[in-house]
């Protein structure tokens, strides 16, 4: 290369070639390797380089070296190269002395650090967290996309309508079957809907059901939408038919609980009648009632109108299912749900009668609706609508009394006069109650009172407070099984729940209470100290100053959290204009 320099009209060109240096020469730069910058002398008429300074208006580059100054240009040279971190990458990575991160050969190994570790355990425990975003996806894209494909299709010519068995404001409902059945459409009575209100949002309810939790409800079939002229449009929903009785009917009967032993077992026990044999009864009913409702929250579904006439009797599989999915809510892509709104019996519905929060924003898009699912779970849990109403439900099958439906509006409005708490309900009724109501304190004080400690803990006025399907299901309340067989699926599941569930804070107080009780009773029994000390583990503790704030400051986060979700998918709710999900259900011309 050469460096020039002009200035007057003079001009001189110093020459500089870059050499391979020998072993013996001593100009080496550590950082150009075995290369060099050899000066080749310049000739006589350019000895001098003229001062740009003196030079007016000329421009040139700057360069004080002279035909004996090599070692200044080797040294400039080498200070600007590493002044601006340059350099030739084979010459570097040959002599060692620099050597640059973009030079040196990349690892393909995995490299496994703590920090990397703890946040693939999180993101895999938010996804799989309740009400599941992977399984959601997974649901959507996949599983329901193959169903579609090789599920059998049902036209409106191919069913023969039966006598109606019921009525209700959204639709009418049918024993049919079918005029030809074939392999794929195997003959047998079918039951058929005809919805004109909330009909689609049943037909997502049941297919999502039917690949998530098949076991929770009636077995599903098919549902396609009829538009005409005439009728309008209609929604025709098909199932199995797996029997007509349903929870209300069997509890109408002055022999509940004995009826529903023979559905289950098909025989009657070599028992004698008594309240054991009713409690054995209804922890069986109970404990179904409960895999069912576990199975439909464990998939982000809320049924929102649990009460004993939806829960109908499965013959075939001798075990109790829900029905009559219209008004409930899938939480976790945001079907059926608008905060300010809700669908329940107002005999069994849970005081606060919206299953979230009324400041949680309306569902947005599938794919956002799905991503945030856990976090709008947890915040306000959801499923403990549910559980209320199954409490209800519990206290019916204990108290005969409760059977009807004027009693029942009766002890609604003396347990909110008692602000929702039974044990302040009982010791108010319990003084001046009839046979039957004693009957059944007897029948929950059974063990120990555990079956009251199981229901006090289902029926409270904070959703929060409840505990969960799966918590009630690893209560020590279930563990006698000696009336129902467990299937091996079924104790596997209920094995898995208790071993997995963490919530025993309700089985430890009801220890508490029962070892209280029995005091000093009987030699070796507890000192009055000791007792005291049980008493004083039940009250609960004042929160320190430090724990207030915590609390306040995460109910200002959930608070700001609501607010800004409410923000952000404000827009796209006004840009909704149409059911997304309406375009999944098969019309019928």
């Amino acid at each position: 290369m050469a460096a020039v320099a002009s200035g007057g009209g003079a001009a001189g060109v110093v020459q500089v070639k870059l050499q391979t240096l020998k072993p013996n020469n001593k100009l080496q730069s550590s950082f150009l390797g075995q290369s060099q910058l050899n000066l080749i002398k310049p000739s006589s008429r350019n000895k001098a380089i003229p001062n740009p300074r003196r030079a007016g208006g000329g421009i040139g580059v700057l360069a004080s070296v002279g035909v004996d100054g090599s070692h200044e240009l080797v040294s400039l040279v080498h200070n600007f190269f590493l002044g601006v971190g340059v350099g030739l990458p084979c010459t570097v990575m040959e002599c060692g002395d620099i050597i640059y991160r973009s030079t040196l050969p990349k690892s393909s190994a995995l490299t496994i650090t703590v920090p990397g570790v703890a946040l693939a355990l999180s993101v895999v425990s938010y996804l799989w967290a309740t009400p599941g975003v992977a399984p959601g996806f997974y649901d959507m894209f996949v599983l329901a996309f193959i169903e579609r494909l090789f599920r059998p299709s049902y036209k409106k010519d191919e069913i023969v309508l039966g006598k109606k068995l019921g009525e209700g404001a959204f639709g009418v409902v049918y024993k049919v079957s079918l005029d030809k059945p074939s392999s794929k459409k195997r003959g047998g009575d079918l039951v058929l809907k005809k919805a004109t209100e909330y009909g689609a949002v049943e037909i997502w309810m049941n297919e999502r059901v039917r690949r998530a939790c098949a076991s929770s409800c009636a077995e599903y079939l098919y549902g396609f939408l009829e538009s005409s002229s005439k009728k309008g449009s209609e929604y025709w929903l098909l199932w199995r038919f797996e029997g007509e009785a349903t929870l209300y009917d069997l509890m109408k009967s002055k022999e509940f609980p004995y009826n529903v032993e023979t559905l289950i077992l098909g025989k009657v026990q070599d028992l004698p009648k008594g309240i054991e044999r009713e409690s054995r009864i209804i922890q069986t009913v109970m404990r179904q009632l409960l895999f069912a409702l576990d199975g439909l929250h464990s998939t982000g579904i809320v049924h929102r109108d649990i009460k004993p006439q939806n829960i109908i009797f499965s013959e075939g599989s001798r075990t109790f299912k829900i029905i009559d999915l219209g008004a409930a809510a899938d939480l976790r892509v945001g079907i059926n749900y608008i905060p300010n709104e809700f669908l329940l019996d107002p005999r069994y519905a849970a005081p606060e009668q919206y299953i979230m929060s009324t400041q949680t924003p309306s569902a947005p898009s599938a794919p956002v609706a799905t991503a945030l699912s856990p976090v709008l779970w947890q915040l306000n849990l959801p499923d403990r609508f549910d559980i209320y109403s199954t409490g209800l439900m519990f206290l019916q099958m204990a108290f005969p009394g409760l059977r009807t439906d004027s009693n029942l509006i009766q002890f609604n409005r003396q347990l909110k006069r008692c602000d929702y708490d039974l044990v302040a309900w009982r010791k108010s009724a319990e003084p001046r109650a009839s046979p039957e109501l004693r009957k059944g304190f007897e029948l929950l004080d059974l063990d120990g009172g555990i079956g009251w400690e199981l229901l006090t803990s289902m029926v409270r006025y904070k959703a929060r407070q409840r505990i969960s399907a799966k918590g009630a299901l690893a209560h020590p309340y279930f563990n006698k099984e000696e009336l129902l067989a467990l299937s091996v699926m079924q104790n596997l599941r209920l094995r898995l729940i208790r071993v997995t569930q963490q919530d025993y804070s309700e089985a430890v107080n009801w220890i508490i209470q029962l070892m209280a009780k029995s005091g000093t009773e009987k030699d070796g029994g507890f000192t009055e100290a000791q007792l005291q000390e049980l008493r004083e583990r039940q009250e609960p503790r004042k929160k320190a100053n430090g724990q207030r704030n915590a609390l306040a400051s995460a109910l200002r986060l959930q608070r700001k959290l609501l607010k800004t979700l409410n923000e952000s998918v404000g827009d796209l709710n006004q840009r909704r204009k149409s059911i997304w999900w309406s375009r999944w259900i098969p019309k019928e011309e």
